[in-house]
């Protein structure tokens, strides 16, 4: 039987990463389709950074790379159990596992807010079609034809919105603000800002 990978709302799915020699955990990170497919197809275990709304090959900094030795799914297809043969301290600290933090106690809980998750999402897609430039991909082409191409088309985009609103015409408006998003999110992409950087400047605004 096949289990599909289940993604998050973020089109993430979480990665536990084991010392395939001594069974020790070494981290959690999260992994989009394209981390998975990079680490099943080479010699290391590829991550997606969520701060950085990008790719992420662990060592290719500091030289502790993971080496994989394989990739298991967990039975209800949402976290992946990978087992790896570390080269140098896992975590950044310079321990050899991230988990070296005693918990006696309940601790004081850290939040964070973020902006909605198929934002992140449809960003992280966007991010890998700009990485590999497949070919067919309507998003490869916004990025081959530049960055006043895609300008264009954000304003193209919000001048139909615009339209749709005046119009009173809620499906239009929604399909529209959905394009200018995209589209937005392309030419953030393409201009190297991350969907973070705009939550922080939206949360400037909250008053």
């Amino acid at each position: 039987m096949t289990t599909a990978i289940k993604l998050d709302d973020k089109g993430l799915v979480t990665a536990v990463v084991q010392d395939d020699d001594t069974g020790t955990v070494l981290m959690v990170g999260y992994m989009s389709p394209d981390a998975v497919k990079r680490t099943l197809e080479g010699d290391n275990v590829w991550f997606y950074s969520r701060s950085r709304s990008e790719l992420w090959l662990k060592g290719e900094t500091s030289g502790n790379f993971l080496k994989v030795r394989s990739l298991h799914l967990d039975c209800d297809g949402d976290a992946i159990l990978v087992k790896a043969n570390p080269i140098g301290p896992t975590c950044h600290t310079g321990q050899v596992s991230c988990f070296f933090t005693p918990l006696t106690e309940l601790q004081e809980v850290i939040t964070s807010e973020k902006g909605p998750g198929i934002l992140d999402e449809v960003f992280s897609v966007i991010q890998s079609r700009k990485d590999e430039m497949p070919e067919g991909s309507y998003t490869s082409s916004l990025f081959e034809a530049g960055v006043d191409k895609i300008a264009q088309k954000v304003i193209e985009e919000a001048g139909e919105t615009a339209l749709a609103g005046a119009k009173g015409n809620k499906d239009a408006i929604a399909s529209e603000v959905a394009d200018m998003l995209y589209h937005t999110l392309v030419l953030m992409a393409e201009s190297g800002v991350k969907p973070d950087d705009v939550w922080d400047k939206l949360r400037e605004r909250r008053v």
